[in-house]
């Protein structure tokens, strides 16, 4: 007679070793899935990101333009205050030789007045106060104590002022190293999404960009004419420097970024406006519709306003776009317009 045995039921080391071995393969399966590589981005995402990362690097870099006009015009204001208490020591020297000049006449004619003798070992200001000894001094010394109290006082201030000064320029100095850097960082970001192209992609990028160029300058110079006055010779400068490149920070004249070209044209026309796109948004008459809009007006970008360009006519902007691109004509459609700015 067969023998009906029950089967024997795995045990539970070997369950587990089982469920861990599956467990480990489904992982295995996992991580090789994360790890498979990435689709490789397209040409069109590649420029979209480019794009972006080029927009990140210009609003670093107005902010960078503001830190070093601010580092400039305080170097300029401490080296201003230091001048002046140069100044105001040597005119405090004289003013005490002069009155030292009184002590040493009194001194041949009979003897040093003491409450003469008591400011040249003390200090005038202490002495001063003391208002009941004034009455013992010629009107020639009060007079003279005066304007020794009066230039300490003032020499205290500017000094004071140039210490203050000093320590804004150590904060600007180091906000500008970082604006620095951050501008750096976003563009060598792009430039590794860059070199992710091809040759071929590469060129066809160039060309797409070419294309749009040249057309924006037919546009361009087929409508308009450019504004009289320092506008249209700011426009004009403007116009000598079509082609030079765009690079951060620059104001000429031989490359530039948006505000250091419109800048720089307006200083060729005789006119000062600030250097960032920021300031410059509120260097004139705003003008909200582009159909008011005349050859030479600055237009500005963005809502953060940080970007700047002459209207050229024609829906076309005259600007220093970005790293990698020249100065050149753009449809003003390009970018979100906030206002025009006439000077």
């Amino acid at each position: 007679m067969a023998s009906h045995r029950r089967p024997k039921q795995p045990s539970r080391t070997r369950v587990t070793v089982l469920t861990a071995t599956a467990a480990a393969a489904v992982a295995l399966t996992s991580q090789a899935a994360q790890a498979a590589p990435s689709a490789k981005p397209s040409k069109d995402e590649v420029k979209s990101k480019v794009d972006k990362l080029y927009e990140e690097a210009e609003k670093a870099t107005e902010k960078y333009n503001g830190a070093k006009e601010k580092q400039e015009k305080l170097e300029k204001q401490i080296g201003n205050l230091q001048d002046k208490v140069a100044r105001g020591q040597d005119e405090l020297n004289d003013l005490r030789g002069g009155l030292g000049s009184m002590a040493s006449a009194q001194y041949r004619t009979g003897g040093i007045d003491p409450s003469v003798q008591l400011f040249l070992s003390a200090d005038p200001d202490d002495y001063l106060d003391k208002a009941s000894t004034l009455d013992q001094l010629s009107g020639q010394q009060v007079e003279a104590l005066k304007k020794i109290q009066e230039k300490q006082r003032s020499l205290s201030q500017q000094r004071q002022e140039a210490s203050d000064k000093l320590g804004d320029l150590a904060d600007t100095r180091t906000e500008l190293g970082k604006k620095k850097k951050e501008v750096q960082g976003k563009l060598g970001e792009a430039q590794k999404l860059l070199n992710t192209l091809t040759a071929q992609e590469k060129a066809a990028l160039a060309e797409e960009d070419q294309r749009a160029s040249r057309a924006s300058e037919r546009s361009a110079l087929s409508s308009g004419k450019p504004a009289s006055g320092f506008s249209g010779s700011a426009y004009g400068a403007a116009q000598s420097k079509i082609g030079s490149p765009y690079v951060y920070g620059a104001s000429g004249p031989g490359s530039f970024d948006c505000s250091g070209l419109t800048s720089w044209a307006f200083a060729q026309a005789g006119v000062t406006i600030p250097r960032t796109s920021q300031a410059q948004a509120n260097a004139g008459t705003r003008i909200y519709s582009q159909s008011d809009l005349q050859v030479g007006d600055l237009v500005i970008f963005y809502s953060d306003l940080h970007h700047v360009g002459f209207y050229a006519g024609g829906g076309q902007v005259l600007h220093a776009p970005r790293t990698g691109a020249n100065v050149r004509y753009e449809s003003i459609n390009n970018m979100p317009y906030q206002f025009g700015v006439r000077i």
